[in-house]
């Protein structure tokens, strides 16, 4: 089962953009442009997902709810 997981693109101080995974928690990246930080969040979620496999931990399989606010 393929599964999807939303990523919260940030600036940071260094001009580029942090990726986290809020139903990954610890699942951060960055990169320099946004192809970049979508790439390397991608292999950080393969590598996540991996290392709880081989640990036997629970993948999650519930999502969050990102809501805005002012």
């Amino acid at each position: 089962m393929q599964r999807r997981f939303k990523v919260i693109l940030e600036k940071n101080e260094s001009g580029g953009l942090t990726v986290t995974v809020p139903s990954l928690p610890g699942c951060v990246t960055q990169g320099d442009d946004r192809r970049e930080a979508l790439e390397h969040i991608q292999e950080a979620i393969e590598g996540f997902l991996e290392a709880l496999v081989i640990e036997g931990l629970t993948i999650p399989i519930g999502d969050v709810e990102l809501i805005e606010l002012l």
